[in-house]
């Protein structure tokens, strides 16, 4: 079944971004009613499942010819930054079975058409990380691992996971993702979490299984832009990798910042500065001087974003992006969600000590903030090591995420 919105010769992707992102922001009120619910049970509400997928969330990065609407990473971000003013973890979870979608839209065309042939509502998530082992076997691989923080775990159909294949001597000979049915994998509960409660970023457990040749894809290739795939679906998938999966890690990290601000300025207004002769919080210079400096933190961290993101846009339709353009992509995002942490922060100094309520808001968003900006793909240090390592012209390579 093909969604309204899915993509049309006839309509413009910015006529799709903005019908989308609009779907997203109507979104807002029902996931902010429904975050404690789901931070109490540690995952989403179906109800909000639901309305993710009814709004095209799971299907912007998925083929047209399965029903996709093969938007681009902009679309994306503008969504999911959408989506983290009403819940981050609702955010995450859409982001990521989105990304996914289209990371297995990478593998060769028998493996896409197993994923979304069967199912256009097929949702993907999984983990880089080579945890797992893959013995080669007649016909394809035999799989076996662990695989932590798998966001949105359990509404998935399938799973792309990281694992070090091995030959019949037991060498290993690549670095690869293999995509496996998640009716094929245990979930074990792992995720407990000061923040991003609602992503059920659960453990992923294989024993054992057989993956055939055509559902595997090699990290080393595609971080260098080999994909297998042969079917002609326009420039989406042809995007640079890492780029991909470390940029969209940003929105809703830029949304959850947005919403923090919103709700520091809004109150502000009625709010008094105690043990001061400010009746509101808004009339202190202190807190308008901090509150401007937070908002420009967030402009920076969303301009860095963006102008990043709109370059693996353009690459992807002309010339692949070469290395030193990468590594100040990953250094971007870093950057950019350090921004993000400290905005926050400066906003909660201005509210006090009444951000940390359990009925407010604040206090959840300065934990989703938290956690979801110490996501190994947006680690400041390693971003910086590998643009600082291309600027002075270091040939060494500490990562394929780049």
């Amino acid at each position: 079944m093909t969604h309204p919105l899915a993509h049309t010769p006839t309509s413009s992707i910015e006529e799709r971004r903005a019908k989308l992102v609009a779907q997203a922001a109507a979104l807002q009120p029902l996931l902010r009613d429904l975050a404690p619910r789901g931070e109490e049970a540690r995952v989403l509400p179906t109800e909000a499942v639901s309305a993710l997928s009814e709004a095209g969330v799971f299907r912007l990065l998925t083929p047209a010819r399965f029903g996709g609407h093969q938007t681009d990473l902009r679309t994306l971000t503008e969504v999911s930054e959408t989506l983290a003013q009403g819940d981050g973890s609702a955010a995450w979870v859409g982001m990521i079975i989105s990304v996914t979608n289209w990371l297995a839209s990478l593998f060769p065309d028998e493996a896409q058409q197993d994923v979304f042939g069967a199912d256009p509502d097929a949702r993907v998530t999984g983990v880089a990380a080579p945890t797992g082992t893959a013995e080669q076997v007649e016909g394809g691989w035999r799989v076996t691992g662990r695989w932590s923080y798998n966001s949105a775990a359990p509404h998935a159909t399938w799973a792309a996971v990281g694992a070090l294949l091995k030959d019949e001597t037991g060498a290993v000979v690549d670095q690869a993702l293999v995509l496996i049915p998640a009716s094929e994998l245990a979930i074990e509960d792992t995720w407990r979490t000061a923040g991003m409660r609602a992503t059920a970023s659960n453990t992923l457990i294989a024993d054992d299984v057989f993956v055939p040749a055509h559902r595997v894809l090699s990290v080393p290739a595609a971080s260098e832009g080999e994909y297998p795939r042969t079917a002609d679906d326009g420039a989406l998938y042809a995007s640079a990798f890492a780029p991909m999966l470390l940029l969209c890690l940003a929105g809703p990290l830029l949304g959850l910042g947005r919403a923090a601000l919103d709700t520091v300025v809004g109150q502000a207004v009625t709010k008094p500065l105690s043990f001061t002769v400010h009746a509101r919080q808004a009339d202190s210079v202190g807190v308008q001087t901090q509150v401007a400096e937070a908002a420009l933190q967030l402009e920076t961290a969303r301009l860095h974003i963006y102008a990043a993101v709109d370059e693996v846009d353009r690459a992807a339709s002309t010339q692949p992006l070469d290395y030193a353009a990468r590594t100040r992509i990953r250094a971007q995002a870093g950057y950019a969600a350090q921004q993000v942490l400290s905005a926050v922060s400066i906003l909660l100094n201005v509210h006090g000590a009444s951000a940390f309520a359990d009925a407010s808001p604040l206090q959840r968003i300065w934990r989703d903030v938290n956690t979801a900006a110490r996501h190994a793909g947006l680690v400041p240090a390693v971003g910086m090591e590998v643009y600082g390592k291309s600027l002075l012209g270091i040939g060494e390579r500490v990562s394929l995420m780049v």
